[in-house]
């Protein structure tokens, strides 16, 4: 088996703070992405996800990508559905059982 050159990174968190900061630095004139990412020990994807998501929360459009206030509206109303299909389906089986037992 072929060991690879790196070695792979554990799936860190970051809090919103850390987040909108490394967003503030890596729109800072003269700074690239690439020089920030390796300052703050991030990886170029994460950061440029990061300063994308930022520009959409920046600039909502109705037609266009979720800011990340609709993605967590959109997150709770799928577990909610979730709860209520859930509870809608136990009723059902419910009313079908008493109905068979009525006779």
């Amino acid at each position: 088996m072929k060991k690879l050159s790196k070695t792979a990174r554990k799936r860190r968190s970051f809090t919103p703070e850390f987040k909108a900061e490394a967003v503030r630095i890596a729109r800072t004139p003269g700074k690239t992405i690439s020089q920030v990412a390796r300052e703050l020990d991030l990886t170029e994807t994460a950061l440029r996800a990061w300063v994308k998501q930022a520009e959409v929360d920046e600039r909502p459009d109705a037609q266009g990508p979720l800011t990340t206030e609709e993605r967590a509206e959109l997150t709770r109303l799928r577990r909610e559905l979730r709860t209520v299909e859930q509870e809608r389906d136990f009723l059902k089986k419910t009313a079908a059982y008493f109905a068979r037992n009525q006779s």
